[in-house]
This record gives C-alpha cells, sequence and structure tokens, in this order.
C-alpha cells in the first residue's frame, strides 16, 4: 500500500478478506451540496452500499495523508469547512504536501480508489467537455483518467451542463468502454435520456461484472464507465432542465467563472433557479448509483 493512503478498520477488514468495496468522492460532501443535505447524503449512500452487500470507501485528502474511509467527524469537518481545496490530479501531490484539507473529484478518487486496491467507484455524474470548448478548450481531466486509470466508475452520464455528443466522442477516442446499464442512449444526469446513442447495453450486474473480468483477463489498461439513468419517478422535465441550464451557463460567461469553479456555480446555481428542485433529483440519482455499484462489485467480487 502506498505510503500516503491511510484505511480506517472497516476497509481495512474488507480488503484483507477480498470483500466488495466501493469507492465514494468527497467533493460532492464539500463543493457539490449545501449542508446539512450533504452529510445526510454522505451517510445514506454509505448506508445503501452496505445494503446491497459491499463496504463503502469514501475518499479525501486529510493532514498530509489519503483517508480512505472517513468517520462522523471526518465527515462533517468535510462539510462545514470554508477552505476544503478540490482536488483533481493535478492538485493531488501539492495538496498532500501542504497538508491542506482536500476533497477528491473524480479523477483524484480514481487515483486514490486505485492506489488502495479499490476496482469501483460511485458517483453522480462525471465531467467531461464543457460547452463552448472551441473556444475555451475545456474538458475535465475526469476523461483523461478514466483512459488511464483501472477503475470502474457507475454514475448518472456525464453532467447534463456539459457537451455531451463531444464527451462521448472524447471518450471513444481514448478507448473508454461506456456501457447503459438497462438503457440504449446516455443519461444526463437530471433527465434519463440525451438523444445520444451508445454503443454498449447490458442489463444486469452479472453482465457487467463478467464483461469487467474479462477485459481485465485481457490485460486492457483503463477504466469502465457505467452510466445508470436516474429513477423515472424523480426525472426533471428535459425543457425545463435545460432552459436552466442554459441560463446559469450565461451567467457564468457573464461572471467569468472559469476553470474547477465551473461546475460548483452551475450546479448551485441551477438549485437556486429550480428552488431545489434539482438537489433532490442529484441526491436520488447519487442513492441509486450506489445501490447498482455495490451490486456489481458484491457479482464481480463472486467470480
Amino acid at each position: 500500500m502506498n505510503k500516503f493512503v491511510v484505511l480506517n478498520e472497516e476497509v481495512s477488514k474488507a480488503l484483507k478478506e477480498n470483500l466488495p468495496i466501493v469507492a465514494l468522492e468527497s467533493t460532492i460532501i464539500s463543493h457539490g451540496m449545501p449542508y446539512p443535505q450533504n452529510v445526510e447524503m454522505a451517510n445514506k449512500v454509505e448506508d445503501i452500499i452496505r445494503q446491497n452487500g459491499a463496504v463503502p470507501a469514501t475518499i479525501a485528502i486529510m493532514e498530509g495523508k489519503i483517508k480512505v474511509g472517513l468517520d462522523a467527524e471526518d465527515l462533517e469537518i468535510l462539510a462545514t469547512a470554508k477552505d476544503v481545496a478540490k482536488v483533481s490530479r493535478r492538485d493531488l501531490a501539492a495538496v498532500l504536501s501542504q497538508k491542506k484539507l482536500g476533497a477528491t473529484t473524480v479523477a483524484a478518487t480514481m487515483i486514490c480508489a486505485n492506489l488502495a486496491k479499490i476496482k469501483f467507484f460511485v458517483t453522480g455524474g462525471i465531467g467531461g467537455v464543457h460547452k463552448g470548448y472551441e473556444e475555451f478548450m475545456d474538458v475535465s481531466a475526469d476523461l483523461e483518467e478514466l483512459a488511464m486509470t483501472p477503475v470502474t466508475v457507475i454514475c448518472a452520464g456525464a453532467k447534463s451542463i456539459l457537451d455531451l455528443p463531444r464527451t462521448l466522442e472524447y471518450l471513444e477516442t481514448k478507448g473508454v468502454p461506456v456501457i447503459g446499464y438497462q438503457t440504449d442512449e446516455l443519461p444526463a444526469f437530471y433527465t434519463r435520456k440525451s438523444g445520444n446513442p451508445l454503443n454498449l447495453r447490458m442489463d444486469d450486474v452479472e453482465e457487467i461484472a463478467e464483461f469487467i473480468k474479462t477485459k481485465e483477463g485481457l490485460g486492457l489498461s483503463g477504466g469502465n464507465l457505467i452510466v445508470n439513468p436516474i429513477p423515472l419517478e424523480h426525472e426533471l422535465d428535459q425543457a425545463y432542465i435545460n432552459s436552466l441550464i442554459e441560463r446559469a451557463v450565461e451567467e457564468s460567461v457573464e461572471q467569468h467563472v472559469t476553470g474547477k469553479d465551473i461546475t460548483p456555480f452551475l450546479l448551485a446555481r441551477i438549485v437556486e433557479l429550480s428552488d431545489g428542485k434539482s438537489l433532490e433529483a442529484n441526491l436520488q440519482l447519487v442513492y441509486n448509483n450506489a445501490k447498482i455499484g455495490a451490486q456489481i462489485a458484491l457479482a464481480h467480487s463472486r467470480k
């Protein structure tokens, strides 16, 4: 195990006993949701993973270490501190060496999970190619990490604030398998459909686990992306949410919001514009991803 990685007792025991483990990011706690919903969400996601036969491992940077598995005090600190760094690949070494408090993005969580020998990771939605790419060249590090790091990511698609066709094209270029779980097209985070067809569809977790085992057996590098649509009863109307996204994007341009600040800005603004409807949808899709992710990890461990 890498010298910077510290496991809590539950995760350490699970690794020794070859139990299924599911990694969880911490940026959704520190930057993605308001307090106290963020703590309630984090605890509920961990409970759902346990109920579905796997061990949760929320990851964050604390006191110069990568903590894999957080206790109640750690979660409270992440959820309430004002100076939490948003950590992607480029930031990881700096935040560790300077012993800062850091919350891991999708990319950083994949790196840390891989260091800890964890193969599965559940999140809300991945980053991708941002709208206006031809002007700003803004592409999330999540996509490059999926191309390099052997972790399977379960999510509700790419965040709908992004350029979804270009995001899929980028993943295809990098050779990242994108598997629709009971869907033929890429989910768009708040909605089940985006109009962007997928190359692969699988309808049960056993089939996905067998695919992952086969890819491992071939020695192919990089991760896998399992896209799991938000439950039907919780999805938002597509025209409604797209109009809010467009307004939030316009405001971000007017206010010159760029780089890693743009996603938290857009998500927070959409929560305001939707009177909290987008936050509730976000919570429900994360819970659904935790359920399916734990089931896939369990099925994989049985093989």
